[in-house]
Parts: C-alpha cells; sequence; structure tokens
C-alpha cells in the first residue's frame, strides 16, 4: 500500500483527488496534511517521512497583487524542499504545474520556477520528480472566478444571471475526473517524468461553451427535462453545470398531474438521452441506496407512498433532506459525488421510479457505497 500526501487537499483539484484515492482503500493510505504545515517545520518534515508520494497541488491562482502569487508559489515549494532535503527524503514528488507556464504572468513563472526547483532537488537526491503540465480545468464544485470560466458561467446561470463573452477565445479543456486519472496514473507509475505535459481532452470557444451551459440551464433548471448528450465532454459539462444548481431551494420539482374521470396522469421525465428506467417496493422503515456516482444522471420519482430523501456530498457533513409524497408527485436528481438514499417514512408500501442514464453494468456500476 502507497502513503499519499496530498498539498492542497481542499482545493478544486486536491479535493477531487482526494476523494478519487480514498475510492482505493487496499491500495492507496492517504497521509493526513493541513496547511499550516507549511509554516511549522517539524510538523511538515514528519509529514514528509511519513510519505511514499507527495502530490504538491498547494498554490495561490488569483489575487490583486500578482507579486503576492509568485512570492506564494514559490514559497511553498521551498518550503517542501527544505523538509525534502531535511529528511534525506527518497519520495516521489509530483508536482501540478500549468501550461501558463509558456506565458510571462507571475503566475506562470511561478509554476516554470517551481518545477526548475523540483528538478534540482531531485538531481542532489535518491527521490523521484513529475512535474504535470496541466490545460485548463473544469468540474464540479469549482469557485467561480477563480477556477475556470466554466465555473464562472455556471455559478451565474443557475441562479439567474446573464454572463457575457469578454474574449472568445478557444478554450483547451480538460475535464478534472480525467485529470486525476492522469495523476493516479502518474502515482502508480512510480516513474520521474520531470515536464510531461497533460494533454487536453475537448476544445471549444467560449461562445459555444456559454452557448451549452444556457441549453442546459433552460432545458433542465427551468423545465426539468434531462438534455441531448453527444458525448463525453457534454456529459462532463452537464454534470459540473448540475453542481452549482442550489439544491436546498431546487428540488423536489413538483409534476404536472393531468387528472379527469379515470384518475390521473403524470409526465415523469423527458429526455434527450436513453438509459435505464426501475421502479421499487420498499416496506415501511426500511432504507435504500447509501451510495454515489462519480459520473451517472440519476433521478428519483415517488409515485406512492411517502419517502424521505437524504444526501450528503463526500468529505462534507450536511446532510439534505428531501420529504416526498406520491400524493403530491415530485422528482430529486442525485448529483455526482453526493451519497443518497430513500427511506419509507410512510404506513404503506412505498413506490418510487428511478431514472439512470445508463444501463447498470457490475464490472462497471459507477456505485461507490457510504452512508450519508
Amino acid at each position: 500500500m502507497l502513503n499519499i500526501g496530498i498539498t492542497g487537499k481542499s482545493g478544486f483539484i486536491g479535493e477531487h483527488l482526494y476523494n478519487t484515492l480514498k475510492l482505493f482503500p487496499n491500495e492507496f493510505n492517504i497521509i493526513e496534511f493541513d496547511r499550516t504545515f507549511f509554516g511549522n517545520s517539524s510538523k511538515l518534515n514528519s509529514f514528509v517521512t511519513k510519505c511514499d508520494v507527495i502530490v504538491h497541488l498547494a498554490a495561490l491562482n488569483r489575487h490583486n497583487d500578482q507579486s503576492v502569487i509568485y512570492d506564494v508559489n514559490i514559497g511553498l515549494v521551498k518550503a517542501l524542499i527544505k523538509a525534502l532535503t531535511k529528511t534525506e527524503s527518497n519520495i516521489h514528488v509530483i508536482f501540478a504545474s500549468s501550461t501558463h507556464e509558456e506565458n510571462e504572468s507571475l503566475y506562470g513563472k511561478s509554476k516554470r520556477e517551481g518545477r526548475n526547483l523540483f528538478t534540482d532537488w531531485v538531481k542532489n537526491s535518491k527521490g523521484k520528480f513529475s512535474g504535470l503540465i496541466i490545460p485548463n480545468v473544469f468540474g464540479p464544485f469549482g469557485r467561480p472566478n477563480y477556477n475556470s470560466v466554466v465555473s464562472t458561467f455556471c455559478h451565474r446561470l443557475s441562479r439567474n444571471e446573464a454572463p457575457e463573452v469578454e474574449h472568445d477565445i478557444k478554450l483547451n479543456l480538460i475535464y478534472v475526473g480525467e485529470l486525476v486519472n492522469e495523476f493516479v496514473e502518474e502515482i502508480r507509475r512510480r516513474e520521474g517524468n520531470q515536464k510531461r505535459l497533460i494533454p487536453h481532452t475537448s476544445e471549444i470557444n467560449v461562445s459555444g461553451l456559454l452557448s451549452l451551459l444556457e441549453t442546459y440551464k433552460i432545458s433542465y433548471q427551468d423545465k426539468g427535462e434531462i438534455p441531448n448528450i453527444r458525448n463525453s465532454f457534454e456529459l462532463n459539462l452537464f454534470n459540473t453545470f448540475r453542481s452549482f444548481i442550489e439544491m436546498k431551494t431546487h428540488f423536489p420539482v413538483r409534476l404536472a398531474q393531468h387528472n379527469d374521470s379515470r384518475g390521473s396522469f403524470v409526465e415523469v421525465i423527458r429526455l434527450g438521452v436513453g438509459g435505464q428506467v426501475s421502479f421499487s417496493s420498499t416496506k415501511p422503515n426500511i432504507t435504500r441506496g447509501n451510495h454515489f456516482h462519480t459520473r451517472k444522471i440519476e433521478r428519483f420519482t415517488v409515485i406512492n407512498g411517502k419517502a424521505l430523501i437524504q444526501m450528503r456530498r463526500i468529505g462534507t457533513n450536511e446532510v439534505l433532506d428531501f420529504h416526498m409524497d406520491g400524493n403530491d408527485p415530485c422528482y430529486v436528481d442525485m448529483p455526482i459525488w453526493y451519497t443518497h438514499n430513500i427511506t419509507n417514512i410512510g404506513d404503506n408500501v412505498l413506490y418510487t421510479i428511478f431514472w439512470i442514464n445508463e444501463p447498470y453494468i457490475a464490472s462497471d456500476s459507477d456505485t461507490y457505497f457510504e452512508k450519508v
């Protein structure tokens, strides 16, 4: 088992890497890190000695004073190298650099010089070093006005604001889940690669990006329809947009009932994609679920009985409760990286319809169990 340390694990990429490595408890053991370690040499030295691999993600991306970005980022690299040297470490260090290395911004300069400092360290040690040159990253839970234009557009659209295109440039993007897979592969290889360019996986103009996200806003957030999703990029972008919706106020979404002398008719879901539809019957006081997905889109619709749906974002403690009643048909969609369950809180059998955008395949179920 490899002992993995992650600096910056509370950041955008760090959170996704941390949560993904936790899915492999028999392969990776995460050594906990706190940013205060950078200011405490004994704690930083102790942290280094416990690790087989350190992924250095801690960095400052934006600040009104560019010189602060440079000073902070170089300072963090130097502090880590000092600890590696002091402990005579022979571990594998993986450094997250950026394609901004190529420009003359102080952020780009900090990444370029930081990678060079690690390269110098490894020449005089028995350790290994990988410097990953990363393109623009997008994905769920990014910070608007900080991580990427994708996060900014998603945040504003989901709150009924109207973002504008200032510079219609071409974006070279990689989804955070794809990037995390690159990190995992680099960890498993245990081979140094002092300058490894991570290729982008999609290209789109800013105007095209905004147009797609506006489509998701209108079809999904406003109308409750699952849009036409043509490829993995659009699935990743759609899941990213969904993560920015304020779930507490958006769900549960009530469905329109059409009543006549025969009874009622209710449309459960309108789709631009395929998938699998199923239903369950659940006895009183029984709970189903307690699992999460990392890519799937899923909708729960109660058609008879009373239910409590609970969900919690992985890595957090807040539990969201949604009460549902078949007499007032409504649905709740499950965001990725949210563990969720459904409990029959009524006196009668609970009937629930489940839709998911891809059929269940046991060998690739994208289903990870964790109690809400």
